[in-house]
This record gives C-alpha cells, sequence and structure tokens, in this order.
C-alpha cells in the first residue's frame, strides 16, 4: 500500500480524486457528497468514498440512485448495507460491500454481501477492500459470474 499524498490515508485502485477532507480534534472528516453531510473519515469510508466517486464519474451510475448506509428491514431482520444501487423503477440492482484495505476479500465477506442479498435480492454485486475491486452478477439459476472488467449502469440494465 502506497501512502496519498492528498488524504492521510493509502492510495487505492481507484483513480485519484479530491475530496474536502478537514480535522477536528485529531480525526479525520470527508463530506460525503451523496449524503451531504461530513462523516469520519475511517479506512472503510475512505474506500467507500472513492468507491462512489468512481461509480458516478467512471461507470456513470446515477447518484440519485444510489443509498448509502441504509438500514433495510426485511421479515422482521434489520440489514445496514455499505451501498446500494437502484434501477431505474427502483428495484436492487447493485449491492456493494466495502472493507478497509487491511481486509482481505476472503469467503467470510462474501457470506456477509451474500446474507444482506438473500433478502435484497440484487442481482449485481461490488466487493472492494480499495486494492482489489470485484464485480460480478449473481442468481440462483447460475450461481456466481464474475465480470473480467468494469461495467457501466447503462450496459448493467442490458445484462
Amino acid at each position: 500500500m502506497k501512502e496519498n499524498k492528498n488524504s492521510p490515508f493509502y492510495e487505492l485502485c481507484f483513480p485519484e480524486r479530491k475530496f474536502r477532507l478537514k480535522k477536528e480534534a485529531e480525526k479525520f472528516f470527508i463530506y460525503d457528497e451523496l449524503r451531504k453531510k461530513w462523516i469520519i473519515c475511517t479506512p472503510e469510508e475512505w474506500v467507500r468514498q472513492n468507491l462512489l466517486k468512481y461509480l458516478v464519474s467512471e461507470l456513470k451510475f446515477p447518484q440519485n440512485l444510489i443509498a448509502v448506509e441504509k438500514s433495510l428491514s426485511i421479515a422482521g431482520r434489520t440489514y445496514r448495507f455499505d451501498a446500494l444501487v437502484y434501477d431505474r423503477n427502483i428495484n436492487p440492482l447493485v449491492i456493494v460491500e466495502c472493507k478497509s484495505p487491511v481486509v482481505p476479500l476472503d469467503q467470510k465477506v462474501f457470506d456477509q454481501i451474500w446474507n444482506y442479498n438473500y433478502e435484497i435480492s440484487a442481482p449485481f454485486f461490488i466487493v472492494t477492500n480499495g486494492l482489489s475491486f470485484l464485480m460480478g452478477k449473481c442468481s440462483v439459476e447460475t450461481g456466481v459470474k464474475f465480470f473480467d472488467e468494469t461495467v457501466e449502469y447503462d450496459i448493467l440494465m442490458t445484462l
């Protein structure tokens, strides 16, 4: 992991972006443009903010169709996802799980996202720790298929 000269955190696998950062009481905060508020910039939050900018800027995901760190109650259980992208009919499209760069993307991480998605039923997923980025499709019929490259929002709508 390389240090990033523009932030207190490490350089990630996403294109470098400018962020609004501030430091108060020895804690760094980052301005979340989707939630319109300052958030404590933990390593996981740093990954999430970089991913969100990448989705909107590079993959053309509509900002207004991305929910960030929301709770969802289904059948009496509460799920809290890192991000959930909806299609234009407000159906779940992509479930997102972000981890700190020091967390490996192992079976435990995938078990977590599959448990969330069992109830949410998003056909696509993204898992990242900022160093690795995995995107794919999951379905009962075909199982899990990882994409060889990232897929733009409008193309996802056709898959």
